[in-house]
């Protein structure tokens, strides 16, 4: 039998008409432990199904160490038909009352050790389309309150400037680590715009196209990618996350299946991997 929990909405911050971000605190209890990287189940009643609940899970923007709140972005479902969960949200307010399950999922924790045992000190490669960017703000925040050495890129795909929703707080962790020097915080952030040509992203100068074209060769035989990080990527040096559209993750394994990269799905004999994903449709 499932047992809803009950949490406060204490936060609504509308980016757009259909993007939010919300920050929840459980009524009985504190903020539940989880790990970056994992989902929360969100509950609200439908008044067009009779009350049911409808429930559906988002992956969780905060990080582990903030005891404080859990934040989530969503993205309002409109078409085909509006979402039956995302609608009610969409309506809710502060000081509303929402249902959740605890946080759960395995699909994007992140990797410490090789099968071998030994620490995996690869570089990270998160690439997040959408509101598929969210696991990924929980992972730089988490790896930078602990102090984590290794390279970290996150890499985050929008059709608009105005879904970039995290651009803000990416940016910053990104100056700290030219301040910091990379010995101590090694952190780096791009964002890709897939519609260049309309008139509301003007004034973007960034990459353009989906956000799997930073994995793209150039004329000189390095990516985008490469180029931002000064080495080649190869499947002993680097490991992938991906959260977004099916779309999305098929994108970023046309580029790595032909240099050898393998996902968990997939893993190899002897147990290794250089790719986690997660698909939202």
């Amino acid at each position: 039998m499932v047992v809803d929990n009950k949490a406060t909405i204490t936060y609504v911050q509308l980016l757009k008409e259909d993007l939010v971000i919300i920050r929840l605190v459980p009524k009985d209890g504190p903020v539940p432990e989880y790990k970056a990287g994992q989902f929360i189940t969100l509950g609200l009643p439908n008044p067009a199904e009779g009350g049911k609940i409808v429930r559906r899970a988002y992956s969780i923007a905060s990080h582990p160490e903030n005891r404080e709140y859990i934040e989530l972005v969503i993205r309002w479902v409109r078409k085909p038909l509006p979402g039956r969960l995302t609608t009610q949200i969409f309506n809710a307010k502060e000081g509303d009352e929402i249902l959740w399950l605890k946080p759960t999922g395995r699909a994007l924790l992140i990797n410490e050790e090789l099968p071998n045992g030994e620490k995996d000190n690869r570089r990270i490669i998160c690439i997040g389309g959408g509101t598929g960017l969210a696991p990924f703000v929980s992972y730089a925040q988490h790896l930078h309150d602990v102090g984590d050495k290794r390279e970290i890129i996150v890499l985050h795909g929008a059709s608009y400037v105005d879904e970039l929703s995290y651009k803000d707080l990416l940016t910053n962790l990104e100056y700290e680590s030219e301040k910091r020097g990379k010995d101590e915080w090694n952190f780096k952030y791009r964002a890709a715009i897939s519609r260049p040509q309309e008139w509301f992203n003007r004034s973007w100068a960034g990459q353009v196209g989906r956000v799997e074209t930073f994995l793209r060769p150039r004329e000189s035989g390095m990516s985008p990618l490469e180029e931002l990080i000064g080495d080649k990527i190869t499947k002993e040096n680097t490991m992938f996350y991906v959260c977004g559209w099916q779309g999305t993750i098929d994108g970023v394994m046309d580029f790595l299946k032909p240099k050898g990269f393998a996902t968990e799905h997939d893993k190899r004999e002897d147990g290794s991997f250089e790719v986690k994903y997660e698909s939202y449709g």
